[in-house]
C-alpha cells in the first residue's frame, strides 16, 4: 500500500492542467446534494429529452436482445442496416446522397466523434477554430489533445452567425478544423443554406475542415437542412449528428458522422484503436428509429411548443428577453441591464426558488449576459418553476 508521502509525489499529466471538470458535472453534484436537504429542485438546466422514444423501438430492442447470438462484438464501422438507415434518413429529411458502406460512420453519441476527428485531423500545437459562444466540448477536449482553441465571435447583432469579414482577417497557416453548431446551441440560431454555402466556400479557399454538428434539426424546426446538402461540401466537411435529441435516445449514446469516404476512413483509424461497436440490440432499435415519419416529430414539438410558451414566461419574469426565432431544445435570453452578472441573476435562482438555469457565461465570453432554460421538463414542473420564480423577493 502506497503511504501518504509516496502518494504526494504522483502527479497528474500535464493536460489536466488545461481543463476543469464540466460544468455541469458540478453544478448537479451541487443540485443532487439541496435534494438530499429536501429542498426539491427544478432542472431546467441540461438538454436531456425527457420523453421516451417510439414504442417500435423500445419493442425492436427487447425483442433483439433476446437473440442469444447478438451480444458479441460487433463491427467497429457499425451493422449495414444501422449505415443503411442513416443514409436513408438523411436522403429523405436533408435530401443528401450518401453512401452507407463508406461515407457513413455510427458513432457512441456524437460527443466521442469530438475526440476522434480531432485525432484524426489536429496535431500538437495546431490550432482549431471554436466558436464562442458554443458547447464547451469543443474547447475542453481540444485542449486535452494539445491543440490551440482559437475562438471566433458569433454575437446577438449578426443573428449569432459567424462574422465572415472577421473570419477573412485572421491567419488560418495553423488552423486545422473550424467547429459549427447549427441549430445553434445554446443560442437557438437556425441554419440557412446561404450560411452553409458561406462556410464550404470558406472552407474550400483556406484548405481547412469544417466540422458541423448537427443534433438539433428536428426540435422546432420546419425545415431540417444539412451543410453536406450543398455542393462540394463533401470534399472539405464533416456532419455529425445524433439520436440524443431528435429520437429522445441520449442515455443510448447513438450518434453518426458523414463525409467523404477518405476522411471517414481516417477517422476510422482512430475509432478503432479507442473503442469497440455498439451493442448489436441498440443498433437494429436505432435503424428501427430512424424509419419514423413526420407524425413522430410532430408529436414530439407539439409537446416542446407547450412548454417554449412556459420557459418564454420564465424570461418575462425574470426581465430577460429572446428571439422568438429560435429552433431547438432550449431558450437562450438575454438578462437585464439591472442585473450586474448572469451568475448573480442564476444562483438567486437557485437558492431562492430552488430552480436551476444555466448562465451563458459557461458558453464563452460572448454569453456572459445570457441564461438558458432547457425545455426538456414536463409542462407541471415549468409552471411550477414559474410560480416558485414570481414569489422570489
Amino acid at each position: 500500500m502506497k503511504t501518504e508521502n509516496q502518494l504526494s509525489k504522483i502527479k497528474p499529466a500535464d493536460r489536466l492542467a488545461s481543463v476543469s471538470e464540466y460544468y455541469f458535472s458540478k453544478k448537479l453534484k451541487e443540485v443532487a446534494q439541496m435534494n438530499a436537504e429536501g429542498k426539491d429542485v427544478i432542472s431546467l438546466g441540461i438538454g436531456s429529452p425527457d420523453m421516451p422514444p417510439s414504442e417500435s423501438t423500445i419493442q425492436t430492442l427487447c425483442d433483439a436482445a433476446r437473440n442469444p447470438d447478438g451480444h458479441g462484438y460487433q463491427p467497429y464501422v457499425g451493422i449495414p442496416e444501422l449505415r443503411r438507415s442513416f443514409a436513408g434518413w438523411y436522403k429523405r429529411w436533408y435530401g443528401v446522397e450518401l453512401d452507407p458502406n463508406t461515407e457513413i460512420q455510427p458513432l457512441i453519441g456524437s460527443k466521442e466523434g469530438i475526440l476522434h476527428v480531432t485525432l484524426a485531423f489536429v496535431n500538437p500545437g495546431e490550432q482549431v477554430l471554436v466558436p464562442n459562444p458554443g458547447y464547451p466540448t469543443y474547447t475542453s477536449l481540444s485542449r486535452i489533445l494539445d491543440a490551440e482553441v482559437v475562438n471566433y465571435n458569433l454575437k446577438e447583432e449578426n443573428g449569432w452567425m459567424p462574422d465572415f469579414d472577421e473570419l477573412e482577417k485572421m491567419d488560418m497557416s495553423r488552423v486545422k478544423l473550424m467547429w459549427t453548431n447549427y441549430p445553434n446551441m445554446p443560442t437557438g440560431a437556425n441554419a440557412t443554406p446561404e450560411l452553409y454555402r458561406k462556410l464550404v466556400d470558406f472552407a474550400r479557399r483556406k484548405d481547412i475542415v469544417i466540422v458541423n454538428d448537427n443534433p438539433y434539426s428536428f426540435i422546432l424546426n420546419e425545415h431540417p437542412i444539412s451543410i453536406l446538402s450543398i455542393p462540394g461540401a463533401k470534399e472539405c466537411c464533416i456532419e455529425f449528428n445524433s439520436m440524443s435529441k431528435s429520437h429522445n435516445m441520449p442515455g443510448w449514446r447513438i450518434g453518426m458522422l458523414a463525409s467523404n469516404a477518405d476522411f471517414v476512413q481516417w477517422i476510422l483509424k482512430v475509432k478503432s484503436n479507442i473503442d469497440s461497436g455498439m451493442f448489436r440490440a441498440m443498433q437494429l432499435a436505432a435503424a428501427n428509429a430512424l424509419e419514423a415519419g413526420e407524425e413522430w416529430y410532430e408529436g414530439n414539438n407539439k409537446n416542446y411548443r407547450n412548454r417554449r410558451q412556459l420557459a418564454g414566461e420564465i424570461m418575462r419574469e425574470l426581465g430577460c428577453t429572446y428571439d422568438e426565432n429560435q429552433v431547438g431544445m432550449f431558450l437562450w435570453g438575454k438578462i437585464p441591464d439591472s442585473c450586474a452578472d448572469v451568475e448573480e441573476l442564476t444562483e438567486r435562482v437557485l437558492h431562492e426558488a430552488h430552480v436551476f438555469i444555466t448562465p451563458g457565461f459557461i458558453f464563452g465570453s460572448n454569453g456572459k449576459r445570457y441564461i438558458r432554460i432547457s425545455l426538456c421538463c414536463k409542462d407541471d414542473k415549468l409552471a411550477e418553476a414559474l410560480k416558485r420564480i414570481k414569489r422570489m423577493r
